[in-house]
C-alpha cells in the first residue's frame, strides 16, 4: 500500500482569518499608499512567509481580504417588496456601519485605482447593482410599486440614506433603521404616483 502525503502542516484557518482581518484593518486606516505585506504580517502576529506563502502580492492580499471579510450586499426575495428593501438597506448598514466600514469607504474611493483590486471591485459592484436592481423590479412585477416609478432613482435615494446614515449617526440598530428609511421612502413614492 502507497501512503502520499502532502508537504508541510495544513494551513491553519484561524491564521487566514487573523490575515485577512488585519489587511481589511489597515486598508481601512492607512488606505493603498499604507498596505504593506510586512505590516499586515506584524498586525496579524505571523512572519511574513506566512503572507507570502499564501499571496505573492499585496494585490492579492487585499483581494482576497476583501472577498471574505466585506458584507457583500445581496438579492434577497422575502416575498415583499417592503421586506426586500428592508433587507437590502440592513446589509448596506452593515457594510458602511460595521467591523470592516473602513475598509468599504476606502475600496469606494480608491478601489478603482489599485490594480488587481479594481475588476474584482468592478465585477462586486455590477453585482451588487444587479440584485438591487432586481429587488425593485420584483416588486413591480409583483404590482406592490407603479412601473412609472425610476428604479434608478428609488434606489439612489434608498442607499445613499442608508449610507449616510452610517456615515454620520451612532450606531442605532441596522434593522431598525432600515425600516424606519424603507417605510419613509416607499410611503413617499406611493404619494407622488
Amino acid at each position: 500500500m502507497t501512503v502520499t502525503s502532502t508537504p508541510g502542516r495544513p494551513r491553519d484557518p484561524e491564521v487566514d482569518r487573523r490575515i485577512a482581518r488585519a489587511a481589511m484593518d489597515l486598508f481601512g486606516e492607512a488606505g493603498w499608499a499604507g498596505f504593506a505585506m510586512e505590516a499586515v504580517a506584524r498586525r496579524a502576529g505571523v512572519g511574513k512567509a506566512s503572507l507570502y506563502l499564501r499571496w505573492s502580492t499585496k494585490e492579492a492580499l487585499l483581494t482576497h481580504a476583501l472577498r471574505v471579510s466585506l458584507p457583500h450586499v445581496s438579492d434577497v426575495d422575502t416575498g415583499t417588496l417592503r421586506g426586500d428593501l428592508n433587507e437590502l438597506a440592513t446589509q448596506i448598514l452593515d457594510v458602511y456601519a460595521g467591523p470592516s466600514s473602513r475598509a468599504a469607504i476606502r475600496l469606494m474611493l480608491e478601489g478603482r485605482a489599485i490594480p488587481g483590486v479594481a475588476e474584482n471591485y468592478a465585477a462586486t459592484r455590477k453585482a451588487q447593482t444587479l440584485a438591487a436592481r432586481a429587488i425593485v423590479r420584483r416588486g413591480m412585477s409583483r404590482g406592490e410599486l407603479s412601473p412609472a416609478v425610476s428604479v434608478t432613482l428609488l434606489l439612489e435615494t434608498l442607499i445613499g440614506g442608508a449610507m449616510m446614515h452610517a456615515l454620520t449617526a451612532p450606531p442605532d440598530g441596522s434593522a431598525a433603521h432600515a425600516r424606519k428609511l424603507v417605510g419613509f421612502l416607499l410611503d413617499e413614492v406611493a404619494s407622488r404616483v
